[in-house]
């Protein structure tokens, strides 16, 4: 199922035909950058104060799968949250 109408998609497709390679990683770094940035504000929220450690494993264990995090990191989100 699809919400977008037919000409609105006709020209989403014809902007990213043009977009050079380059502008549209840009662009997925962006996005990633932002969804990034929600992520870290709701684990504040959530946490409270933090070192840049905690931040930077809890925000790993939003996107790596946990036996990862266990394996590389030593960091279970299970046990000490996401």
């Amino acid at each position: 199922m699809n919400d977008t109408s037919r000409l609105s998609d006709q020209i989403l497709t014809a902007g990213y035909g043009a977009m050079s390679s380059a502008r549209k990683l840009q662009q997925v770094v962006e996005l990633t950058q932002s969804a990034q940035t929600m992520a870290l504000t709701r684990l504040r929220s959530q946490y409270g104060p933090m070192s840049e450690r905690e931040e930077t494993l809890r925000l790993a264990a939003l996107w790596l799968p946990r036996k990862d995090m266990i394996r590389f990191l030593n960091w279970d989100p299970v046990e000490k949250g996401y």
